[in-house]
Formats: structure tokens, C-alpha cells, sequence
């Protein structure tokens, strides 16, 4: 049924090829979406099927209350009465809100259902203080944070329990969301990576809906006070550090709805500006070894690692064939606008015939600016580097097109500091067309059959896909156009392969193998360059080179298989077709 839905969307695509560019920038405006819809409705349909074997699972659904609109009060109430899911209590913890009417009411649901459980507090003591009071008298063994105003899919509670019994180790779970607009229509759905630990310390993208097994959070201790407005960040990055990455499961479905109404940071993030030095506070705790900072956008943040004290030596490996200008402006650019200055210039030289080339490339060697390495042999990008990278001296390699002009004096700073991590491999930059649109954001595996860039042509100061051109995050793979990566782990995957993949893909192929070694790769946006895509080089216009390009598409293909398909950093529900993160 999935498979004829999406052939269904694959056939409208030339309606809706690109979003538009005020749904880009300003996802706040929550347009309806038709294809969505259709989404909603088969997710629908396939919920309604999952089935859980026993009753081992419940939940204590945890919903801190304070002076809520009564009629949407009800509303999230009736979302919980009517899971398919039986096995739940239901912890309402009325902080104060001295409301006549919310009163009458909570008591009426007491006696309605045993498993209503309505805490009333006598002060008036804040989020995390109530939730705590909450959490004293949950009887389930997975707790489940839920606001006061927002809706629980009815299939919610019924499908977190299906993916425990799959994961029973889970730990941490968390779900797909969408918006409802103040017409009650469900719009703008937020489909998620799997557990993305970078893309984490740069925002909450876990959010809703949040489910934490019990005994974790009693083990921290509950809500942490004094970080109110992102109490529930706080509380997960302090359970995240109680867990393997294997115990946080992403279930790929909208389980959430989460109301855009006045007051609420579903409609703008601004109305609780509050909420940023909360989410600001924690994040430092809990990386007590970096300097953290806002981010761009609300709600979202940059982590400065530290550069080693040993400040490594890193190797910049640039091949070029003649291109004596593109070389200029590149080596130029990087003299100029690098802070980070412990490097060395590997220019390797790939069968030069041009004098005036060859002569400038003297001149840098003389002026002591490169090392020229000399590659006599036909073009093999993979060949090329690998040959370069046993002549490099550094323990840090940076692999580099000639036609890179650098943006960001703090790039090789942020890379090194980034690859220096332990749990790090890759780290790619964002690149720019000269017009300034997106070159790339990203490596997405799958789309296009094989792999493609994310977010291309996307405006520079373009948000993305629920911010996600504007922060650090774990990409599958990253473009060798400007990558960053240990020596010692280039090395332990075999470099780049030479043979089958001389031109096309080998720099999503050696990712891949960085990531089933059992590293990281991340994509910073705070890592900016110019790339003159492919000048020097051509186009793939000969008969030669398609059927080159066709012999390294079959082989992606073959070696990596469905994999391809399924990146975990994407989302199953989004575009193979196209680079801008609308639906499939």
C-alpha cells in the first residue's frame, strides 16, 4: 500500500517539484498540504495494523497544567480517554492554576476513570517543580511528556508500545510531530533522522513525542529546576547520558500534534524567548568541556569543541590539472582566511601542460606555500588522494578541490576541532554556488537512486527543512570537495576506492565506510566556502563518461544495496526524486 502511495506522489511531483520559498523561510505559516494530507492518511492506516503481543508495556502520561483553555484542555484529555492503548495513567498536575471550572472538571475525570490521577499543587511552583510532583505517584514504566493544549494521535500510546516490544532496551523513544492550526487542520509535519546526536546539541529537534523509561528518570532525579521553559531538553540530554545510542529509538510516525495557537512556541518560537538561556544553560552542563552558544535561529545552538593543545598538523590535499587561476584564488583564499595555522599544502600536480601553470605552481613551492606532488598518470581522483595522503605529513587530512575559495576564517579551526573528537570521522563544510545559492548541505543517501546534496540551491540564509541548513548535524556522508578526516581513520577503511570509483561517489562510499566503522560524520554550517563546481573537469557529456558514471552508479548500488535507500539521517517519508526535503 506505501509503495502505491508513493508512486501516486512520484506522479504529481511536477505540481510541487520545489517548496516555496515562503514555506522555506517562514515554516511558521503553516500552509496546508494536500500531500500531506495523503501522508496522514495512509500513517493512519498503517498504525491501525501494528499490533502489540502483551501488556507488559504502560505509561504514565505526564501533563503539567496551568490556566489552560478549558476547551482545549478537553481536547488532549480526549486524546488520551481514546488510545487504542489501554494500559496508561493519566497525571494531571494543576499548578495553582486557581480556575473554578478546570477544578470542577479535573475532579469529574478523577471519578470517571481510575486511571485519571489529578495532583493539585497549593503553590504555584513552575513547570519542572510540578512535573516532579507528577512523577511521585506514576506507576507506568515509560513516562510520556504530553502539553496541556496538544493532541495524542489515537494510535500513539499503541504504537510507542509496538516499537518497545521491538527495542526492549529501549530507553529513550521519540516520534514524528506535526502542527495544528487554530482551524484544527494538521499541517507542517516534522519527519525526523534517527537518533542524531549533533543535530541534538544544536536544537530539540526530538521534542514530541517524548517517552523516557521510568528508571531513568529516577535515576537523574526527575526535572532539574531553574531551567524552566526547556525542561524537558534539559531532561533529555541528561538521559541521554544514561544510555547507549542503541536504546534512543526514533519511531518514524506523527504521533503528536502539537497546537499553533497564541502563546504557544508551535505558532513562534519568540513568544517564549525565555526558553532560549534555559536550553542554553543546559546544553553547557551537560558539554562542560565546550563553549556553547545561540544559534542563528531561535532555539538552536552552536558547540565550540576545543582544539587540541597540541594543535596537529593538518594536511590540505588540493590535486589540480593546469587551472592556474582556480589554484590562485583557492590557495590565496586560504593564506588569508584561516585563523588555524598549523597546515601544510599538498598541491598535487595530475600531468600539468600548461607553462604558466606549471610556473606558478614553482613559485608556490619556492615561496614555501605547497608542497607540489607530482601524480603522472590518467586522471583517478581516488588514486590521486590516496597517493597524496601517503606522502602528507599531518595526522589530519582535508581533502580540497582547486575550485574551493574559502569563506570563514574559523573553518579549519571548527574541522579540527570536530575531527578531533574520538566518536568523530568526516566533517564536511557548506558550499556555495558563486550566485550564492546552496552547492551543498549535506550528503542524503538514496535519492536519485544513489546519493544526492541537501538542500540544493536553497537560498543562503534559508532556514531548511525545520532548520536544519542553519545547524550542526550527523549526515551520512559529506562531499570530498572540502572533508576533513583523521589519517589514522582514513587509513582503517582503506582510503578511497580507486578502482571501481574513480570519479563519481567515491567520497559517499568512503563515508559509508567511516559510518559502518562505527563513527559520526558531520555537516557544519558554520564551515562556508565558494565552490566552483567541477570547472575545471567538464561536464559528463561523453559516451566515455556516462558509461563510466553508469559503472559507479551499479556499483553504489550493488555494494551498498538497500541501505542506499534507508538513510538514517533522512526520513523514510521524505523525496528520493528531488534535494529539497519535500514529501515522497
Amino acid at each position: 500500500m506505501l509503495k502505491l502511495f508513493f508512486t501516486k506522489l512520484r506522479n504529481q511531483a511536477k505540481k510541487s517539484k520545489v517548496l516555496t520559498s515562503v514555506y522555506r523561510r517562514y515554516f511558521m505559516t503553516f500552509p496546508v498540504d494536500a500531500d500531506y494530507t495523503e501522508v496522514a492518511k495512509v500513517q493512519g492506516k498503517l498504525l491501525s495494523k501494528l499490533k502489540v503481543r502483551s501488556n507488559l508495556v504502560s505509561f504514565s502520561i505526564l501533563v503539567p497544567v496551568y490556566k489552560p483553555d478549558l476547551e482545549l484542555f478537553k481536547g488532549m484529555v480526549s486524546s488520551v480517554l481514546t488510545q487504542t492503548y489501554s494500559h496508561w495513567q493519566l497525571i494531571l498536575v494543576d499548578d495553582a492554576s486557581e480556575d473554578q471550572a478546570l477544578s470542577v472538571y479535573l475532579s469529574g475525570l478523577a471519578a470517571l476513570d481510575t486511571r485519571v490521577t489529578v495532583v493539585r499543587s497549593k503553590d504555584n511552583v513552575h513547570i519542572s517543580a510540578a512535573s516532579n510532583l507528577g512523577l511521585a505517584v506514576a506507576n507506568g514504566n515509560y513516562i510520556v511528556l504530553l502539553d496541556h493544549d496538544d493532541l495524542l494521535h489515537k494510535e500513539a500510546l499503541k504504537t510507542v508500545a509496538h516499537y518497545i516490544e521491538k527495542n526492549p532496551d529501549a530507553t529513550i523513544l521519540y516520534s514524528d510531530e506535526d502542527k495544528l492550526t487554530a482551524k484544527g487542520e494538521r499541517a507542517a509535519p516534522h519527519f525526523k533522522p534517527q537518533w542524531n546526536r549533533d543535530l541534538l546539541y544544536s536544537m530539540n529537534y526530538i521534542s514530541h513525542l517524548g517517552v523516557y523509561k521510568k528508571s531513568t528518570v529516577d535515576t537523574i532525579g526527575g526535572f532539574k529546576l531553574g531551567v524552566e521553559g526547556s525542561q524537558d531538553y534539559d531532561l533529555l540530554l541528561r538521559c541521554v547520558e544514561q544510555c547507549s545510542d542503541a536504546q534512543i529509538i526514533h519511531i518514524p510516525y506523527v504521533l503528536y500534534h502539537w497546537r499553533a495557537i497564541r502563546g504557544s512556541t508551535a505558532l513562534a518560537e519568540s513568544e517564549k524567548g525565555y526558553s532560549l538561556e534555559a536550553g542554553l544553560a543546559a546544553l553547557q552542563e551537560h558539554l562542560v568541556d565546550c563553549k556553547v552558544e545561540l544559534g542563528k535561529l531561535p532555539n538552536t545552538y552552536k558547540v565550540n569543541w576545543p582544539v587540541p593543545e597540541s594543535a596537529p598538523l593538518v594536511s590540505i590535499i588540493i590535486p589540480t590539472k593546469n587551472a592556474k587561476q582556480l589554484v590562485k584564488q583557492c590557495i590565496d583564499s586560504i593564506y588569508k582566511k584561516t585563523s588555524y595555522s598549523h597546515f601544510e599544502i599538498l598541491l598535487v600536480d595530475n600531468q600539468s601542460d600548461e607553462s604558466d601553470a606549471i610556473d606558478y605552481f614553482k613559485q608556490l613551492e619556492a615561496a614555501g606555500k605547497v608542497r607540489v606532488i607530482t601524480y603522472d598518470a590518467p586522471f583517478n581522483y581516488s588514486a590521486i588522494n590516496n597517493y597524496a595522503v601517503t606522502q602528507a605529513k599531518g595526522d589530519f587530512l582535508v581533502f580540497m578541490n582547486n575550485d574551493i575559495e574559502i569563506l570563514s576564517e574559523s573553518w579549519l579551526t571548527d574541522m579540527v576541532a570536530n575531527v578531533s573528537r574520538p566518536d568523530i570521522g568526516c566533517v564536511g563544510a557548506k558550499l556555495y554556488y558563486p550566485n550564492g545559492r546552496i552547492q551543498h548541505a549535506g550528503v542524503i543517501t538514496g535519492l536519485g537512486g544513489v546519493a544526492g546534496h541537501s538542500h540544493k540551491h536553497f537560498y543562503k540564509e534559508d532556514s531548511g527543512y525545520f532548520k536544519r541548513l542553519q545547524v550542526t548535524q550527523n549526515l551520512s556522508a559529506v562531499t570530498a570537495a572540502c572533508l576533513a578526516v583523521r589519517k589514522a581513520v582514513f587509513e582503517q577503511v582503506g582510503g578511497l576506492n580507486e578502482q571501481d570509483l574513480t570519479i563519481a561517489f567515491n567520497d559517499v562510499d568512503f563515508c559509508l565506510k567511516v559510518q559502518k566503522a562505527g563513527y559520526r560524520n558531520l555537516w557544519s554550517p558554520h564551515i562556508e566556502m565558494v565552490h566552483h563546481e567541477s570547472i575545471s573537469r567538464g561536464a559528463e557529456d561523453t559516451p566515455e563518461k556516462k558509461a563510466r558514471f553508469a559503472s559507479e552508479v551499479h556499483y553504489m548500488q550493488k555494494t551498498w544495496g538497500k541501505q542506499l535507500l534507508n538513510d538514517p539521517c533522512y526520513s523514510e517519508w521524505l523525496t528520493l526524486d528531488r534535494e529539497d526535503f519535500s514529501l515522497r
